[in-house]
């Protein structure tokens, strides 16, 4: 299925602090982690949009706010048009059910005392309308074929599979109730170069055949590259860049995006000559205590005394706007015309190490 402009997800202004307290019996509030601060962006039918940016950023709590697993402090998700921020019960499950999420670490997202058939399967528990009882196996064991895996492996733990392998198996149970969107916090992460890179074709796959939109979260901006139509870039809680999988990568504008692309390793030693590394200094601010103005000066080599004083809008700079071409896309950015040159990284055109069409 190609991605179409229809608009699946909208998140509007979503904000999530964690309060910080002091005190045992009487608790007082002396500030609050600010993880999300104020993300916007959209996702369309069948499409896969990309979250990008170091530890931290505010990546996995985005994933946990889509999928209603925490409620954010301000700011809205609509799903098909509704809003599902503050939904509760019935409504809830309902919303649940059609955004479904796969987890880091497939060592410890799945039961070690459940067998794949009942970790696959217990979707079903919660949904029972999703699956007759006595039709259950036969659907597992259909959703293991579909990843991958025998399907006569429902009887295994998960102590007996690799790494991809088990990974395989929280895709299976992220599918098991059919749903549109999928949110993957870095599910590759964890796992081998080699098997990465399969993880992540069969996803590919799966988008096809089930008609599926993916929020896929990582921090290695190679692996965003081979299946992300767009990419939205985090720091600090926020996104500072976002466009088309070409624009980011071989026209970025925000000195950050430009700083994380330079240190992507380059297989041409030709083009690893003439590309200039980019090296941060200093450390990223606390969540606890922002800078003010844009939130990235403290480390910006562009910084001038106006990024203290204001705060840039996620919008096409200025420079960009009469001429539209890869760099008009959106970036938080006072100085986003002052671009960097990036050795342009290859075309997206077959999937990880060129085993298949995208």
């Amino acid at each position: 299925m190609a991605p179409t402009t229809e608009p699946i997800l909208e998140v509007g202004g979503l904000v999530k602090h964690y309060p910080l307290t002091r005190g045992i019996l009487f608790k007082k509030q002396i500030g609050a982690v600010k993880a999300v601060d104020g993300v916007d962006f959209t996702l369309g039918r069948g499409e896969t949009l990309g979250l990008v940016g170091e530890s931290g950023c505010g990546k996995s709590t985005v994933a946990k706010l889509l999928c209603s697993l925490e409620r954010p402090t301000a700011g809205s998700i609509r799903f098909k048009g509704e809003d599902i921020t503050g939904l509760s019960g019935r409504a809830l499950k309902a919303v649940r059910r059609n955004i479904q999420m796969v987890f880091q670490d497939p060592y410890t997202s799945l039961n070690p005392r459940m067998t794949v058939g009942d970790i696959v399967g217990e979707p079903y528990e919660i949904h029972p309308e999703a699956a007759p009882k006595g039709d259950r196996r036969r659907r597992v064991q259909e959703l293991l074929d579909v990843v991958g895996l025998d399907p006569e492996y429902v009887n295994r733990y998960p102590h007996q599979f690799s790494g991809g392998q088990r990974q395989r198996i929280g895709i299976a149970r992220g599918l098991a109730l059919r749903p549109e969107v999928i949110v993957a916090d870095e599910p590759v992460s964890a796992l081998d170069v080699s098997v990465q890179a399969q993880v992540i074709n069969l996803l590919d796959r799966l988008q096809s055949e089930f008609d599926l939109s993916y929020v896929f979260i990582a921090h290695d901006l190679s692996v965003v590259r081979h299946i992300s139509d767009r990419v939205g870039v985090m720091y600090l809680g926020r996104i500072v860049e976002i466009g088309r999988d070409a624009e980011i990568y071989d026209h970025p504008t925000h000195p950050y995006t430009q700083a994380l692309l330079s240190a992507v390793p380059v297989p041409d030693p030709e083009g690893r000559a003439h590309r200039e590394r980019i090296i941060l200094t200093g450390d990223v601010p606390s969540p606890v205590d922002i800078p003010s103005g844009c939130r990235f000066r403290t480390r910006c080599w562009k910084a001038q005394p106006r990024c203290a004083r204001e705060v840039p809008l996620l919008a096409v700079p200025a420079a960009f706007r009469a001429t539209p071409g890869p760099a008009a896309h959106p970036s938080a950015c006072h100085f986003a015309e002052e671009a960097v040159p990036i050795t342009p990284a290859p075309p997206r055109e077959h999937g990880v190490n060129g085993d298949g069409p995208r």
